[in-house]
């Protein structure tokens, strides 16, 4: 559906994204990441025909973003992290409006209104002026606006942006409704709400494409090594924590053991593998024969902050001639 190769944006001496390729699959929701800075809203306008490349292709349903960009424009829907409104129109009266930008008209207008009225929940607002909504209304009208013209694509830029708890949820549930019916490509800054709806994350980090695979996938990449938890219980309620941790770091492929928390039935360790070791199976063994309770034993993920700032972590840039010396000098 989306596919992007070599893709540049340079501004005189400063290039904002450097050379990217990635591909998008029809239907998929995919969680576009990286620092402020790193070249997302560039790559997100190149994408949207707002800005052109300075190299490199990009296309959209079959369509080039350079030789066919009015194409591209119509298969497009974009939520930017503002919403384009006119508050002091109605919602419906807004809706109709975008709707006959986008070439809409009679019936299929009106019933295209209704659909994304109902879509994103926002039927008992129609006749509400927009000045009047909360956040999160405003936030789902934006939304609505992006899918009046039943597009191929979706782009949403931090789409939950000043939301409370309660309507980031509201809104997590809207666009994975919508995954299917469209290919979503979603630019946050909250990694939580990309685990739980993305299935692939593109990362980026000074222009550069940095990781594009699925979420699953890079925790176990991110992770050469195995973090296991362990809670173990004494057989007659006593345990002495120095001793499992003791028996759990004579368990081969053991790189660190460490005692993680009390419970009232025993204690957590916190046990990690050496690299490309796998050890549950052992360590499960070396338990048991030791005459523990064995509670609960398992796999700890890498969350995907863990690897957003693992792979666009800045280099600390080496210390000058002159500070070296000042150093030397103390």
């Amino acid at each position: 559906m989306i596919t992007v190769k070599d893709l540049s944006k340079r501004y005189a001496r400063n290039t904002a994204v450097d050379h990217i390729s990635f591909e998008v699959e029809r239907g998929q929701i995919v969680g576009f990441l990286g620092p402020n800075g790193a070249g997302k809203t560039t790559t997100m306008r190149m994408l949207t025909c707002f800005l052109p490349p300075s190299s490199g292709t990009a296309t959209v349903a079959g369509f080039d973003v350079i030789e066919a960009p009015l194409e591209v424009k119509k298969r497009i829907g974009y939520l930017p992290e503002a919403p384009p409104l006119y508050l002091e129109m109605q919602t419906a009266e807004y809706l109709t409006f975008v709707g006959k930008l986008k070439g809409l008209s009679g019936a299929e207008l009106r019933q295209r209104v209704d659909t994304v009225c109902d879509r994103c929940a926002i039927g008992d607002v129609k006749n509400k002026l927009l000045g009047k909504l909360s956040k999160g209304y405003r936030q789902r009208v934006g939304l609505a606006q992006a899918i009046i013209h039943n597009p191929d694509v979706l782009i949403l830029d931090e789409p939950t942006a000043g939301l409370d708890p309660k309507q980031i949820n509201e809104t997590r549930d809207l666009i994975k409704g919508l995954a299917g019916d469209h290919t979503i490509i979603l630019s946050t800054h909250i990694l939580p709400e990309v685990e739980q709806t993305c299935e692939k994350v593109i990362i980026i980090n000074k222009g550069k494409l940095v990781a594009t695979d699925s979420v699953n996938n890079l925790q176990s990449r991110a992770r050469g090594a195995e973090l296991v938890l362990v809670e173990v219980g004494g057989r007659n309620g006593a345990l002495d924590f120095a001793s499992v941790q003791h028996r759990l770091e004579q368990v081969a492929g053991i790189g660190r053991v460490a005692f993680k928390e009390k419970k009232q039935s025993g204690a957590t360790f916190e046990v990690e593998s050496a690299k490309d070791k796998f050890v549950r199976g052992d360590l499960a063994r070396a338990v048991v024969e030791a005459g523990w309770d064995l509670n609960e034993l398992r796999t700890a993920a890498v969350s995907l902050e863990e690897i957003f700032l693992q792979l666009t972590r800045e280099q600390a840039p080496a210390p000058s001639l002159e500070a070296r010396t000042k150093k030397a000098e103390q």
